[in-house]
């Protein structure tokens, strides 16, 4: 179960199963904006305050806070 403000598991799961072929523009606009969306809340929720299952699912969707000030990071050239 997901932390409240976050995605669902099965929300992702089902999205990332189905092919961006087989969807509308609608519902890849739609998807990319929830995953946007769970990773800016992922990333603002300190460690310390995540259920274990938001950590675990973090760490699979690479959506933990370390995975992200690392993005964060190259993106900005600083690594």
């Amino acid at each position: 179960m997901a932390d409240a403000g976050r995605q669902s598991f099965t929300d992702k799961a089902s999205s990332a199963l189905k092919p961006d072929s087989q969807k509308s523009m609608t519902e890849q606009m739609g998807d990319s904006m929830k995953g946007t969306a769970d990773s800016i809340a992922s990333t603002l929720q300190p460690q310390s305050e995540k259920s274990t299952t938001q950590q675990m699912g973090d760490s699979i969707s690479s959506n933990s806070n370390e995975n992200q000030a690392h993005k964060a990071k190259n993106a900005l050239g600083m690594n």
